[in-house]
C-alpha cells in the first residue's frame, strides 16, 4: 500500500491545475484589455441584466458578494461600469455597463473566444462537448445541492 495519497489523479487536484492553465491561457490572450475571468463574466452578466444589484449579480456569477465590490470597483474605475445607490434602497447598489464597458466587452470577445479553443486544444470534437457536458453536471449538481 503507498504511502501518500495519489494526488495527481485526484479530482480536485486536476480541476485546480485545469483552473490554472485556464486563468493563464484567459490572461495571455487578454493581456490588451486588461481583465481577469471574474471581470468579463460581470460584464456579460450586466449587459444581459442592466440595473442589476451588486449582491444579486455576485450569486449569478459564482462570486463571493463581499469581494465582488472591490472587483466592481476595479471595473468603474476603468469606466466601464456605472454604480448607483437604489431610490428605495440606498444601501443597494445597482449597476450598469457604460457604452465605453459595451465596447470593451465586443473588443474582447475574440481574444475570449481564442482562450476558450486553446483551453480545449488536446481534446477532440466529441471530447470537448463531453467535458463540458461533465463540467455543467458537476457544477449543476453541487450548486443544486442535488446528488449524482
Amino acid at each position: 500500500m503507498p504511502k501518500s495519497f495519489d494526488y495527481k489523479h485526484a479530482p480536485g487536484h486536476l480541476i485546480r491545475r485545469a483552473h490554472q492553465f485556464s486563468y493563464a491561457v484567459f490572461m495571455e490572450e487578454t493581456a490588451a484589455f486588461d481583465v481577469t475571468p471574474v471581470q468579463f463574466a460581470i460584464l456579460n452578466a450586466l449587459m444581459d441584466t442592466p440595473g442589476e444589484d451588486q449582491v444579486t449579480l455576485a450569486g449569478r456569477v459564482a462570486f463571493d458578494a463581499a469581494t465582488s465590490g472591490s472587483v466592481i470597483g476595479r471595473l468603474e474605475a476603468k469606466g466601464w461600469v456605472r454604480r448607483e445607490a437604489d431610490a428605495q434602497d440606498r444601501r443597494r447598489k445597482l449597476l450598469w455597463v457604460t457604452p465605453e464597458g459595451e465596447q470593451a466587452v465586443q473588443g474582447m470577445k475574440r481574444a475570449v473566444a481564442r482562450a476558450q479553443a486553446k483551453i480545449l486544444e488536446p481534446l477532440d470534437a466529441q471530447e470537448r462537448a463531453q467535458l463540458i457536458a461533465l463540467l455543467d453536471k458537476l457544477v449543476s449538481g453541487h450548486e443544486g445541492g442535488a446528488s449524482g
